[in-house]
């Protein structure tokens, strides 16, 4: 018979890449997901039945869960701040209350590797305590304890491949003198698959790692190597907290300082694994684990390829704004500016729309580029996400993407573009880019909309006025210009 997996995470970078494998697996697949259109442009989504609901609210989860053979839980907060380990476990028991309430088979949970006897850190706590919540239910559990994940697009080896092309010489603190044992992603999905096999009596917590235990100081090395480049010389200096070294690495790479912050703590111990114990009830895959250097090597090549499946970009923000643009008629009775602007084009509409939608990223955006970089800046040092952050395709967008501080919030290909702002701005900030057949060609319009809150707001829309005419007259234009230049791909301004 047909089993039916629920997943939560679904629209997460370990979430995103399980999916069509269980699909492929040939299990009917549910997901439960808060924001459905993230799943609009994914190409899974019309394989699987979406639910709309928050793992908070106990109806929503209860719904999910019917006719329910395995979950799949791969949900936990980046945040740096707040009560997240106290929501995370509340979460973590609604989850199981449903579950054993449906009757389901197997919960699968994917934990984080770590030492005992020690104090561990905010987030390693959580997520052994969410474990040790699913483990406590009646539903048979497994709890993958994983380490570092090396993959196309995960935080991690984003973090480790930045730090190594942009440093020749890296002062680091001194967990880079810690021990580690990585896994590849390619592993992790294999151990999550076969966990939905287990026969009933395996309910425990279980470590995975590749085969290789490294300094994190050797981690950079090796990418050194596999990418060509001249291995780094590293000082390990007492100097550098935890937080320093979040502020640093917010600073020198595109992971936002609310992403380095759990990165980092979890890398203040001998993070290796203290049992093989999977190995009794999960086979190594054929030709054994995935060995770092060559994760990296596999890693790489997706980037060069521009075939990264999901990426760590897609991640939600902590703080950044999440609702949509309200539509026009519900502006009446708030302060809203906007900056409008229009250009005729002889410019195909197909032309002018290939420009739309590889803007961002290596290409940027079209005009003044000092500004926008002066702007990435400042917003990284405020904690921000930057300019840094990219794209995860060059030449292609979907709803939900990551696109430098902005996110796609709708996508009408060959028509629209809008983009929701997820910098630190006194408010709630939009640009939208559309193109219409016209007389001769297309028309180009071009809309950026913001809410001010309070006086700040107001104070920071009439201090970046003056730019407006360079800034967004400039894209306009070039925008029109590279479209028009018959590449229909837009070069760095």
């Amino acid at each position: 018979m047909t089993r039916r997996a629920l997943v939560t995470g679904a629209t997460g970078y370990i979430g995103g890449r399980l999916v069509p494998r269980l699909l492929a697996d040939g299990f009917d697949v549910r997901v439960l997901v808060r924001s459905p259109q993230k799943l609009t442009d994914v190409p899974w989504a019309g394989d699987v039945e979406v639910a709309t609901g928050d793992l908070h609210d106990a109806g929503s989860v209860a719904a999910a869960m019917a006719d329910v053979d395995v979950v799949y839980y791969l949900v936990h907060s980046m945040r740096a701040s707040g009560d997240f380990d106290e929501e995370e476990a509340g979460a973590a028991r609604t989850v199981a209350d449903a579950a054993e309430r449906a009757g389901v088979s197997r919960i699968v949970y994917l934990g984080a590797l770590h030492p005992t006897g020690v104090e561990l850190s905010r987030h390693l706590r959580s997520r052994v305590a969410v474990g040790r919540i699913l483990l406590d239910s009646a539903v048979p559990t497994v709890v993958l304890q994983a380490g570092v994940v090396i993959g196309s697009g995960s935080a991690s080896f984003e973090m480790i491949r930045h730090l190594t092309e942009v440093l020749p010489y890296m002062p680091a603190p001194r967990w880079v003198r810690n021990r580690i044992q990585p896994i590849a992603i390619r592993d992790v999905l294999f151990y999550l698959r076969a966990a939905a096999d287990l026969p009933p009596d395996v309910d425990r917590a279980f470590d995975i790692g590749g085969p290789d235990i490294l300094r994190y100081g050797q981690m950079m090395n090796g990418f050194a190597v596999e990418a060509g480049l001249r291995q780094r010389p590293i000082a390990a200096l007492p100097v550098f907290t935890p937080w320093l070294a979040s502020q640093w690495v917010n600073l020198v790479t595109p992971i936002p300082r609310s992403l380095a912050v759990p990165i980092i703590e979890s890398l203040q111990y001998d993070c290796v694994v203290q049992e093989r114990d999977i190995d009794d009830v999960i086979p190594r895959p054929e030709g054994g684990l995935t060995g770092y250097r060559t994760a990296v090597r596999l890693a790489l090549a997706k980037v060069r390829a521009g075939d990264v499946e999901t990426s760590w970009r897609n991640s939600s923000v902590d703080g950044a704004p999440s609702d949509p643009l309200p539509s026009d008629p519900d502006w009446s009775g708030h302060t809203v500016y906007t900056d409008v602007r229009e250009r005729s084009t002889e410019a195909s509409r197909d032309s002018v729309w290939r420009v739309i939608e590889g803007i961002g990223g290596e290409r940027g955006w079209y005009s003044f580029p000092l500004a926008w970089a002066v702007r990435g800046w400042a917003d990284k040092l405020v904690g921000g996400v930057g300019l840094r952050r990219g794209r995860r395709d060059a030449d292609r967008l979907q709803t939900g993407d990551a696109l430098d501080w902005w996110r796609v919030e709708r996508i009408q290909r060959g028509h629209e573009l809008r983009l929701r702002a997820e910098m630190r701005v006194p408010g709630r900030a939009w640009l939208e880019m559309s193109v219409e057949p016209g007389e001769r060609g297309s028309v180009y319009r071009q809309r950026a909309v913001f809410f001010p809150a309070g006086l700040a707001g107001r104070l920071y829309w009439f201090a970046i006025l003056p730019f407006h005419g360079v800034i967004f007259n400039g894209m306009a234009n070039r925008i029109v210009f590279e479209a028009e230049s018959g590449t229909g791909v837009a070069t760095p301004a």
